[in-house]
């Protein structure tokens, strides 16, 4: 009993300190305050590469700072964006679905919110022209639209995130390289939202890639999200492995260590 209490705390210790490591940055999109949370990569790096973390639709939570802190790590500047900012941050997946819808549907104040957080990457110390966004759920959709918006990005990774766009846009050429890891029976995210955006991949001559991971539905990378897939949305250890070592793939081809 001792010997786990010790353990206990020390593994309690090590996660504070971890966390203490994750730095509140306060910016601004006009009268609007945002606050983001920045952590430095613990290896250095002459090229200084730069992660924009786009979290889910209830803002800034605890899967995103794990994500951050694993990524740091491994040698990453991460920045995690807060897309709502003060006074507005959902209290319940309610307010939750009505935040993101706006930004969904106003898809230039998302991108405008998505290139402030950028910024303040650069700001933090990360190479302008080496940075990666990457993105879960809403914060998936979300870096899709740093893509289709032109934002200075090597690539984008978007994790059971939306894929689907107004079909009155324009398709334009997409130069940022693209990773989709998508859950195979993700109930949210349609046949036809999938056959749309895999074809503006093919129109916009996208460098792009989805990967599928089995019995994975919305959320697999969420340790919050529970257990049960006949909710739509749950938990997936072995896909949210998968799919992190796939990123880490795709970070070593995209970006300069």
């Amino acid at each position: 009993m001792k010997n786990s209490t010790l353990l206990l705390f020390a593994t309690i210790l090590f996660s504070n300190t971890i966390n203490a490591q994750l730095k509140t940055v306060k910016y601004t999109d006009g009268n609007q305050a945002l606050n983001g949370l920045f952590i430095k990569a613990a290896k250095k790096s002459t090229n200084n590469p730069g992660i924009l973390l786009l979290p889910a639709w209830l803002g800034i939570d605890n899967a995103s700072k794990g994500i951050a802190e694993n990524l740091s790590k491994l040698g990453y500047h991460v920045f995690i964006a807060d897309i709502y900012g003060e006074g507005n941050y959902p209290k319940n997946t309610a307010e939750a679905g009505k935040q993101a819808g706006y930004f969904k549907t106003n898809f230039a104040d998302y991108q405008k919110r998505i290139n402030l957080a950028l910024q303040e990457l650069i700001k933090s110390g990360a190479n302008a022209d080496n940075i990666v966004a990457i993105g879960y759920c809403f914060g998936g959709t979300g870096v899709l639209e740093a893509a289709r918006g032109h934002l200075n990005i090597k690539g984008i990774a978007s994790f059971h995130g939306g894929l689907g766009k107004d079909a009155t846009r324009a398709v334009e050429p997409i130069t940022t390289k693209v990773l989709i890891c998508h859950g195979a029976d993700d109930p949210f995210v349609s046949k036809e939202e999938i056959t749309a955006f895999q074809q503006e991949m093919r129109d916009s001559k996208a460098d792009w890639q989805m990967i599928y991971y089995a019995n994975s539905v919305h959320s697999f990378t969420n340790p919050e999200a529970g257990s049960d897939n006949s909710k739509g949305a749950a938990y997936n250890e072995k896909a949210a492995k998968r799919s992190f070592e796939h990123l880490q793939l795709f970070l070593n081809e995209v970006l300069k260590k």
